[in-house]
């Protein structure tokens, strides 16, 4: 069954017809390379508080190019973007990302693969900031840009599928990144956050989500995130020495252990489940009816 649950775009540059998909993937090449140079502004050449001002100003910036490309290329209004609900759904991820990580570092510490010690938090409004930004930046690309379109040109699962191994191998180039941490990355965030952005049909939920996880992980517990260590946290953690990186994540962090790969794989399952669910109650066989 195809899930409908997110507007992929049936006009303009998508509009059906011969070559949908070479079409979709183009267009997905184009959003993505577009996006990454207002994203990562580089180009710039800035540092220090020039760098750190002009980050979330150009993230706004990559939202507004999206809607109005969008609404150019695609001819449909970006209703993934729809404002009304972002604060309810992005403060309802920053509770789910939070809760998931908390359930994750009580079984590292119940495991003993994990130490805890308290630590000193001077620089949480730089932290959350810092955080939100990245959700936004890597939602806009691989769930708004790469997922949907995936999903216009080849079908759900292997959009699934696909997104989720690009933004696994994405995380190779981190510190003290392996094979296992880039899969690890691929099925417990690449899946779980397009699930999503398919239940809400909106990226907000996602990059709440997204968000809290990193804040959590890293600012809040202390731990590496994707291998980067931070400067400052409220508590203080790292792997038992000896534990076993399978178990414990390693140098690379929480993130590639066992653990953290479970929960965020069933907090898939579940949330794909009531997506699909909510799609076929919303548009019953024989309706004709659906969202493409």
């Amino acid at each position: 069954m195809r899930a409908t649950m997110i507007s992929l775009g049936d006009a303009g540059v998508l509009a059906p017809g011969r070559w949908r998909w070479a079409r979709a993937l183009g267009w997905m090449v184009l959003l993505f390379v577009a996006a990454s140079f207002l994203l990562y502004p580089n180009w710039l050449r800035l540092s220090g508080l020039g760098r750190d001002v002009i980050r979330p100003v150009m993230t706004l910036v990559a939202y507004l190019a999206y809607a109005a490309a969008v609404r150019w290329g695609e001819r449909r209004d970006p209703d993934e973007l729809a404002p009304r609900a972002a604060l309810p759904e992005l403060a309802i991820g920053l509770a789910v990302g939070t809760g998931m990580f908390a359930l994750v570092f009580t079984i590292l510490r119940v495991a003993g693969v994990y130490t805890l010690a308290s630590g000193q938090w001077s620089d949480w409004a730089n932290d959350l900031a810092s955080m939100l930004r990245v959700g936004f930046a890597e939602e806009l690309l691989l769930r708004l840009i790469v997922f949907r379109l995936l999903m216009r040109a080849v079908g759900l699962w292997a959009a699934l599928a696909a997104s989720a191994l690009l933004f696994g191998l994405m995380h190779l180039g981190n510190p003290n990144a392996s094979l296992v941490a880039a899969i690890a990355i691929a099925v417990e965030a690449g899946l779980m956050l397009a699930a999503f952005y398919l239940l809400t049909g909106r990226i907000w939920m996602a990059v709440g989500v997204h968000a809290a996880w990193n804040i959590a992980q890293g600012s809040i517990f202390g731990a590496r995130v994707s291998g980067v260590a931070d400067t400052g946290s409220l508590f203080v953690s790292a792997p038992v020495a000896g534990s076993p990186d399978w178990l414990s994540g390693g140098a690379f962090g929480p993130e590639a252990s066992l653990p953290a790969m479970l929960v965020g794989f069933c907090v898939f399952l579940l949330v794909m489940a009531v997506a699909l669910r909510r799609s076929r109650d919303a548009h019953p066989r024989g309706t004709g009816g659906h969202r493409s």
